[in-house]
C-alpha cells in the first residue's frame, strides 16, 4: 500500500496534544463566552486535552505576556486564541501574536479567509486577521471570536492538522 507523505506524517503524529484556550475580550465572562466554550468542547470532543482556559482583556502587552508564559510551560503544547482579530482600534490580538512568532503559518489565515469567503461571509472575510505559527515548540492559532469562526477554523483546519503540526515541531 502506498501512502502519501502527509498521511505518513499524520500516522507519526502524537495522539495527545495539551492545549490552552484563550478568549480575548473586554466584555465576555466565563458565563457569556460561548466562543471559548465551543473551542474547549471541540478540542475535548476530538481527543485533545485542555489544560487551561482563560479570558484576557484585549490588551497587547497582556496577550503577549500570556502567550509567552504559555510557550515556556512544559504542559502546554498549543495555544488557541479566539477574539480580537478584527481591525477596530481595540483589536490587538494579531499584533501581539504576530510579534511573538518564530515561524508563521500563513496558510492558516489564507485558508481561513478563503473558507469564510466561500461558505459564510463573502468579501467581509478580508476583515479577518486570523494568524498562526510557532513560538518555540508551541503551536499558536489565533482566530476570530464568533462561534461560526471558531467552528470553521476548528473543524476545517485546526482539528485535522494540529497533531501533524506538533509532529513537525517535535521532529
Amino acid at each position: 500500500m502506498n501512502i502519501s507523505s502527509v498521511e505518513e506524517h499524520r500516522l507519526e503524529a502524537p495522539q495527545q496534544v495539551s492545549c490552552m484556550v484563550v478568549t480575548v475580550s473586554d466584555t465576555r465572562t466565563m458565563e457569556t463566552d460561548t466562543g471559548g466554550r465551543l473551542l474547549v468542547d471541540l478540542l475535548e470532543t476530538n481527543g485533545y486535552q485542555v489544560v487551561r482556559y482563560v479570558i484576557v482583556k484585549d490588551d497587547y502587552d497582556g496577550i503577549r505576556q500570556l502567550v509567552s508564559e504559555a510557550a515556556e510551560r512544559d504542559d502546554i503544547e498549543a495555544v488557541l486564541l479566539t477574539g480580537g482579530t478584527g481591525i477596530s482600534p481595540r483589536d490587538t490580538t494579531y499584533e501581539a501574536v504576530s510579534s511573538l512568532l518564530d515561524k508563521e503559518l500563513p496558510g492558516f489565515g489564507e485558508i481561513f479567509r478563503y473558507l469564510s469567503f466561500a461558505e459564510d461571509i463573502g468579501s467581509a472575510a478580508i476583515l479577518s486577521r486570523a494568524v498562526a505559527g510557532t513560538v518555540g515548540r508551541t503551536a499558536v492559532f489565533s482566530m476570530p471570536g464568533s462561534r461560526g469562526a471558531v467552528r470553521l477554523a476548528m473543524e476545517r483546519i485546526i482539528i485535522p492538522e494540529l497533531r501533524h503540526v506538533m509532529r513537525e515541531i517535535y521532529k
